[in-house]
C-alpha cells in the first residue's frame, strides 16, 4: 500500500483517515470518570485483557466532520472480518502517521466484530507479555495499554484507513475507494461512544450525548494531522521506544 498524507478535519481528496478527537474527552468529568473508575476496578490481571468497544458508526457525523456511508463501512467490515479469521487484525497504540502497521507498535488484536443497527461493535485482546502479568514489567505496547487501564486511564478506539473525502453539505463524506486498515487505541476517539468496556451489555453506558457532540466544533482540532491529546500520547510512546 502506498504512503499517503494524513487528511485533516477540513481536507478533501485522498489520504489517510484517522478518527481522533482534539482533546474533548476529559477523564475528570462525570461519565468519563465513571468509565475510568469502572475499568480500573474490574481488571483481572491473572487473565488475558479482553474488552468490547464501539468501533465505528455509519451515516453518523463524527467530530472530524466526516460521515462513513453504510454501504462502504459494511463492505470494509466484511473485508476486515477476513483479517480476523486469518489472525492478522492487528492494531497499534495511538495512530502513527502511516498507513502501515508497525509490529513494534502493535498493542492489540481485534478478535470479533458485529453490527447492532448503525453501530459496528468489536472485541479485542491486549497483547501483553508474561513479564507484565507476573511482575508488572512494561515491555510491549500491549503492556503499556494495559498499564494505562490499570492506572485508571480511559482508552478509546479509532479507525485508520486510506480513502478520499468529498464535501457534501456541511460534512466530508468518505468515498468508495476507502480501505479500512485497523482500529488503533487512542486517548480521544472521534466516533461518539468509542471506548473500551468489559461487559458486552454495558455499551449504552458508554454512549455519549449526541446533542453535546453536535455542539462541538472541528475548530478544536490542532494542526493538519494531529491534536494535543494525540501529541501527548505520541511523545510518551516515542520516549518509551528509545
Amino acid at each position: 500500500m502506498s504512503e499517503y498524507k494524513i487528511l485533516g478535519p477540513r481536507d478533501t481528496g485522498k489520504g489517510i483517515l484517522i478518527e481522533y478527537d482534539a482533546g474533548y474527552i476529559n477523564p475528570k468529568e462525570g461519565r468519563n470518570y465513571e468509565i475510568l473508575k469502572e475499568s480500573s476496578n474490574h481488571l483481572d490481571h491473572s487473565k488475558p485483557f479482553e474488552f468490547y468497544a464501539v468501533l465505528q458508526k455509519y451515516n453518523t457525523p463524527n467530530r472530524n466532520g466526516r460521515v462513513y456511508p453504510e454501504k462502504i463501512l459494511k463492505r470494509e467490515s466484511e473485508n476486515y472480518r477476513k483479517m480476523i479469521e486469518k489472525g492478522t487484525s492487528l492494531s497499534e497504540l495511538n495512530h502513527p502517521e502511516s498507513s502501515l502497521i508497525d509490529l513494534d507498535r502493535v498493542s492489540h488484536l481485534i478478535t470479533d466484530i458485529w453490527w447492532e443497527g448503525p453501530v459496528l461493535l468489536g472485541k479485542l485482546k491486549l497483547l501483553t507479555s508474561p513479564g507484565f502479568h507476573e511482575r508488572g514489567i512494561v515491555s510491549t505496547k500491549g503492556d503499556l495499554a494495559a498499564n494505562y487501564l490499570r492506572q485508571g486511564v480511559t482508552l478509546g478506539i479509532s479507525s485508520r484507513g486510506v480513502g478520499s473525502l468529498k464535501k457534501v453539505g456541511e460534512q466530508n463524506e468518505v468515498q468508495d475507494d476507502f480501505e479500512l486498515i485497523c482500529f488503533d487505541l487512542v486517548s480521544s476517539p472521534s466516533t461518539p461512544g468509542a471506548y473500551l468496556f468489559q461487559d458486552k451489555n454495558d455499551r449504552m453506558k458508554y454512549e455519549e450525548n449526541l446533542e453535546e457532540d453536535k455542539k462541538m466544533s472541528v475548530d478544536r482540532h490542532v494542526g493538519e494531522s494531529g491534536n494535543k491529546s494525540l501529541d501527548l500520547m505520541k511523545r510518551l510512546t516515542d520516549y518509551l521506544d528509545k
